[in-house]
């Protein structure tokens, strides 16, 4: 994983109703509403987070 790719991540399911450190992952990603998409660099800390809650993310790959 080279830093210099970028990951596109949006939230499309809501983590209301799931546990904490679940919810805590994704704001750690700085997601707080649904549909809200933001672009991450590709690191293991951040693929990390998403695998935690994949359930909830829609994730595509891009350059940076």
């Amino acid at each position: 994983m080279s830093s210099n790719k970028k990951l596109k991540i949006t939230l499309v399911r809501s983590p209301i109703g799931y546990r904490k450190d679940q919810r805590a992952a994704a704001e750690a990603l700085g997601l707080k509403r649904l549909q809200q998409t933001v672009e991450r660099d590709d690191t293991p800390t951040v693929r990390g987070l998403i695998f935690k809650i994949s359930h909830l993310l829609k994730v595509e790959e891009g350059q940076a």
